[in-house]
């Protein structure tokens, strides 16, 4: 079961090679499809292990990436004609028997595997999907859904595998060695000047819109999917949106990983999840058409080892039927207490770090609003939608609103928990209601936790500065100060909390 390469032709002839895997047993075999930009030899051991379960299993080089000559545009059109000629290809050859076909993948080959399920019917549409950790598309991974600019990601990702055939994953860390305030540059549009080689297509990253596109059109789509995903991923709501929208049999798996799930592995096993065991047993559901219609999921307890059934109807998220929503009032004495910051001022020139927990002594000058609540009396397990809800003020037409919260242990310990960022244009000094969604969490926190809030007016460098002065903050070239006040009446945060601990065993609950 050794991968074998040959070369698949896209639609213009374009040859696209291909690792095959075929099972030692006589066909015809059942397939997976996975087409990456990160190298189909990373798969092989992905590949035996589908084809040791009897699934003939194809890793394959987009265009313009590695053994796949061409010009590789990041989710460009050509990825749908092209998955839909290595699934068409697939079935013509004898070992398929022209049988059932599988689209999977994780991050960018999720993309893949989503625009080849939802392109023209026929022979080219696969029979199931497996998306985990969906980069859905340019305008997904560029921006939050409400604006700011995910610059860390983006200039690492560019740096690694932007314009360039083969992939240089620490390009980033070696530039920012050489120049710690690279990510400062301005203006951002300009950035790639500094990175020592030429990137063309990163100016028109930040043009690209609308956001959704994948997900209107899963809408429509009859065919099985299954989203993985996990809570501390930030494209976490994103997979939550496609199995939400999904129009066919669709299941949700939310574990408690960040975007690299093969990396992360030894968590998974800790967690009593195989992922490979369960794409195999969901992929022979699908694929018998054993799945029942409905839309069924699982979220992590992070920190417990259980997980909550996840049920959602048309106007209902994630953990609805065993949850309650929990509120945290910024002026109650069993809410979030004001350390310091009620008035506050965020400068770009000095913004809120993304990469440091630390927080400034009360006595220093204000740059963000600090809560802290009391210790948790009990365990508190929470699953579903977290929102703050601030009533807030800038005496600039633009601002970013950012909200972290931070898990602190009984020893002071500080864990990320959850984060959200929006950008706003309100009359200056008016104060107004601003919501920040967190996204979804899935933890178990333990008694005597302490949950820290912070509202800023940046996250960098996760996220570029935005400048006050009204200009795009990705070609700005001049910064500005932005004053801010929070009002504690009002103001609240929102989490969804499990009110009956009645737990799942997750693969069953997946595959049924």
């Amino acid at each position: 079961m050794n991968p074998a390469t040959v070369y698949v032709p896209a639609p213009d002839g374009t040859p696209l090679a291909t690792d095959l895997c075929l099972p030692d047993a006589p066909g015809p075999h059942p397939a997976v499809v996975i087409r990456t930009p990160y190298g189909r030899t990373a798969h092989h051991a992905e590949l035996r292990g589908w084809a040791a379960h009897g699934f003939a299993a194809l890793a394959q080089d987009v265009r313009g990436r590695h053994g796949s000559p061409g010009t590789w545009h990041p989710y460009g059109q050509h990825e749908e004609g092209d998955g839909a000629a290595t699934v068409a290809w697939v079935r013509e050859q004898v070992w398929s028997g022209g049988g059932p076909v599988v689209a999977a993948g994780s991050s960018y080959a999720a993309h893949c595997a989503l625009v080849t399920a939802l392109g023209a019917p026929g022979d080219g549409r696969p029979d199931a999907v497996i998306a985990a950790v969906p980069a859905l598309g340019l305008a997904e991974t560029a921006r939050e859904p409400a604006g700011p600019e995910r610059l860390r990601a983006r200039a690492g990702w560019w740096a690694a595998h932007g314009d360039r055939p083969d992939s240089a994953p620490d390009a980033l860390a070696q530039a920012l060695a050489d120049d710690s305030r690279l990510l400062e540059h301005l203006p951002v549009t300009r950035l790639a000047d500094r990175l020592g080689r030429a990137l063309p297509s990163w100016p028109g990253l930040w043009d690209e819109g609308p956001r959704g596109r994948i997900v209107l059109r899963g809408a429509a789509s009859r065919l099985p999917l299954l989203a993985v995903g996990g809570t501390r991923d930030p494209f976490a709501e994103d997979t939550v949106a496609l199995w939400s929208g999904w129009g066919g049999p669709a299941r949700l798996l939310l574990g408690p990983w960040g975007h690299r799930l093969t990396a992360d592995r030894p968590g998974i096993a800790a967690d009593r999840i195989n992922l490979g065991a369960l794409y195999v047993r969901w992929a022979r559901a699908a694929l018998a058409g054993a799945l029942e219609p409905e839309r069924r999921g699982v979220i992590t307890l992070g920190g417990s080892g259980r997980w909550h059934r996840v049920r959602q109807g048309a106007a209902r998220g994630p953990g609805e039927g065993s949850t309650r929503t929990t509120t945290w009032a910024f002026d109650a004495p069993a809410g979030l207490r004001l350390l310091h910051g009620a008035e506050f001022t965020a400068d770009p020139a000095r913004p809120v770090r993304s990469d440091d927990l630390a927080v400034p002594a009360g006595s220093a000058p204000a740059d963000r609003c600090l809560l802290l609540s009391p210790p948790l009396p009990r365990p508190l397990d929470l699953a579903g939608p977290a929102t703050a809800r601030i009533h807030a003020a800038a005496d600039t037409p633009g601002a970013d609103w950012a909200v972290r919260l931070t898990a602190l242990d009984p020893a002071g310990r500080a864990e990320p928990l959850a984060f959200g960022i929006v950008r706003r244009t309100d009359p200056p000094g008016e104060t107004v209601e601003i919501t920040v969604p967190l996204g979804t969490l899935g933890r178990r926190l333990p008694a005597g936790t302490r949950l820290r809030a912070e509202i800023a007016g940046h996250h960098f460098p996760a996220h570029a500065r935005n400048p006050h002065t009204g200009e795009n903050p990705v070609t700005a070239t001049r910064l500005a100060p932005s004053r801010r006040a929070v009002t504690a009446r009002g103001s609240a945060l929102h989490l969804t909390a499990v009110a009956r601990r009645r737990y799942v065993e997750p693969v069953p609950e997946i595959c049924r």
